[in-house]
């Protein structure tokens, strides 16, 4: 029988490779491969037995009886090949119809962007992975979300396994979160997670980290790839046993994914990721994944003294700076997901110095979709830009990456170097192809209803959405077929 050989693995994004490598190609961390045996890597993760028993104990001391028990056969055991007992006999087993509407009402978090991105609050029972940059805001995001459903009447345990207690107590109290049923503990160890927890019965479990917490019957190090893997599916085990519900933090990678192996993204019900910029005070909340609505909305959130607040108008934000009668500046009706939100595109084109390359750069945009931009305005309208120096931005740290962007940059560059401004109410959407051709946009209804909301009277659209749409009355859509007719509300 041939011998199986050792691989090695990355530690941190599970990446598999047949021989040690300093430095991982794919999340770029160094000195992160060990040795594994195929057969231990291959080997099913299952729940501890331990870890559960500990919980049930704690539950019972507590005066209550352990409300479920895991029962998990060995991997050698055959199946069964028939079911001798009726259905009420066998643990777990119910009809597809017992199951419809039995799901409980939804926890709102009181945090209105939160609960938009995971579709009107957190399902009882649910198991949420969040995932960002360090210092975005995940910590801050937890202790808000937990006080808030404290105030409510939820029994919340906060796991702090990357800070002292003082230190969140002070953040605590800089965010006034004070509500008494809000407890903390500080804490790596998953066994004393599981006796708390058993102890206290709350309903919301905080984890900050998943990669600080550790299984004390593992000797892998905390943080290690095993070590994050057995965490999570025994975390998981106990909130779908009848624990309570779990928000996990995660840790991400240089590249911006989430560190540890992709199976925790399988086995979660929700993972949300936090992004933004440090220089700017704009947070966005993503849902990569989410078993109970959409992954196509967006939460948008500032960060202040007092913490993380909803941006409830964030067009009102992102337009608050405006100049008007500027050459230069074009609003662009753009969407984050289902949402529309107005941006302002702004361009400068100048004379390159001494006659020297042209520089071209792009800020909050797709820089291969402008330089396309760039080109087709060169050769389809005629603009001479082979001796200028062309800068694109989008004002506010919204970075914009749908097709839909071309036309406001299209506009801008074309403002800028003829000096002429764009109409202030006037708001534009489009795709522009290499042949000058202006490309229908997806949710163009709802890019036109929320330029009518903040005040604008016109808007530039694809003449293929604009036959689809409907006369508005406080709103005028004007239908462009080719870049060039776009380019005449800019004419010198």
């Amino acid at each position: 029988m041939a011998r199986e050989k050792a691989v090695y693995v990355c530690e941190v994004c599970g990446q598999v490779a047949p021989k040690w490598q300093g430095r991982c190609h794919a999340c770029g961390s160094w000195n992160s491969f060990a040795l594994r045996s195929p057969a231990v890597d291959e080997a099913p993760v299952r729940p501890s037995r331990k870890l559960l028993s500990a919980w049930q104990d704690a539950q019972a001391a507590a005066g209550a009886s352990a409300a479920w028990e895991l029962v998990s056969p060995p991997a050698s055991a055959a199946a069964p090949t028939a079911l001798t007992a009726g259905p009420a006999s066998i643990e777990g087993l119910r009809s597809l119809s017992q199951c419809i509407g039995a799901v409980e009402p939804r926890w709102p978090t009181g945090i209105s962007e939160l609960d938009r991105v995971l579709g009107g609050g957190i399902v009882p029972g649910s198991v949420v992975l969040l995932g960002g940059e360090p210092g975005i805001g995940k910590s801050t995001l937890l202790l808000q979300a937990g006080n808030q459903l404290a105030l409510q009447g939820h029994g919340v345990l906060y796991v702090a396994g990357e800070e002292s207690a003082p230190q969140i107590g002070s953040r605590a109290e800089r965010l006034g979160a004070r509500a008494d049923r809000f407890f903390l503990l500080n804490r790596n160890s998953l066994t004393d997670v599981f006796v708390a927890t058993g102890r206290l019965k709350p309903d919301l479990l905080l984890v900050d980290s998943l990669q600080t917490v550790f299984n004390p019957e593992l000797e892998a190090p905390p943080g290690s790839l095993a070590q994050v893997r057995q965490v999570a599916v025994d975390l998981l085990a106990l909130a779908k046993g009848g624990g309570p519900t779990i928000i996990l933090v995660g840790h991400v990678t240089k590249s911006g994914l989430l560190a540890g192996p992709k199976v925790i993204e399988h086995i979660v019900d929700v993972v949300l990721s936090f992004e933004g910029e440090r220089r700017s005070s704009l947070r966005l909340l993503r849902a990569v994944k989410n078993r109970f609505g959409s992954t196509q909305e967006v939460g948008i959130l500032e960060m202040g003294e007092q913490g993380l607040a909803s941006v409830i108008d964030p067009s009102q934000v992102f337009l608050g700076e405006r100049p008007m009668d500027a050459p230069g500046s074009v609003v662009l009706a753009t969407t984050e997901g289902y949402r529309p939100v107005l941006v302002e595109v702004q361009a400068l084109v100048t004379a390159a110095p001494f006659g020297g390359t042209p520089r071209r750069l792009m800020t909050g945009i797709d820089p291969a979709r402008a330089a396309m931009v760039l080109a087709v305005l060169e050769k389809r309208a005629g603009l001479n830009l082979m001796a200028t120096d062309v800068y694109v931005n989008v004002a506010g740290g919204l970075p914009v990456e749908e097709p839909a962007a071309d036309l406001a940059v299209a506009l801008a560059v074309a403002s800028s170097l003829r000096g002429v401004p764009v109409p202030a109410d006037l708001v534009v959407a489009g795709e522009v192809g290499l042949t000058g051709e202006v490309r229908s946009v997806n949710l163009a209804e709802q890019r036109v209803a929320e330029a009518a909301r903040a005040g604008f009277r016109r808007m530039l659209l694809p003449a293929g959405n604009a036959r689809r749409l409907a006369l508005r009355a406080d709103l005028e859509v004007e239908p462009v077929s080719k870049v060039e007719e776009a380019l005449a509300w800019v004419a010198a």
